[in-house]
């Protein structure tokens, strides 16, 4: 896999279940094919975290701007646009923290805020995702 690319989600619910098999969030990077600040978050924060075996996440990109096929948290067909929309990710990028049901571990880091935080914004929003995963147990 190319440095700049994540998996990009075609089965959320499969995903999910990865995820909670690790006791770990699915972090999903909402994205658009002409979004300058997702190739920035893809390249310097997902990838590099996707790509660390050590990492506390299962993390998948959907692209808000095609209509690739894909299977939503409940396992029905739907598109990664539609599917966007469905979860109001209105902006690129957006980063959500979903646990296995689907539902929001942490707020959602919409844009790219300060680029020298974002990575303590993500490992904020991962630790919150998997002290709530905790919880849940």
């Amino acid at each position: 896999m190319a440095q700049h690319t994540l998996t990009e989600a075609t089965d959320l619910a499969a995903d999910a279940r990865l995820a909670a098999a690790k006791g770990v969030p699915l972090v999903v990077l909402y994205s658009r094919d002409d979004c300058n600040w997702c190739a920035k978050v893809r390249r310097e924060h997902l990838g590099p975290l996707s790509r660390d075996p050590a990492t506390p996440a299962v993390i998948r990109e959907l692209h808000m701007d095609r209509a690739t096929p894909v299977l939503d948290f409940a396992g029905r067909r739907t598109t990664s646009a539609d599917f966007s929309k469905q979860m109001q990710a209105q902006f690129a990028p957006t980063v959500m923290f979903h646990g296995p049901d689907g539902a929001a571990l942490a707020e959602p880091i919409v844009g790219f805020r300060l680029a020298d935080f974002y990575a303590a914004y993500l490992d904020r929003a991962i630790e919150e995702s998997r002290t709530r995963l905790q919880l849940k147990k």
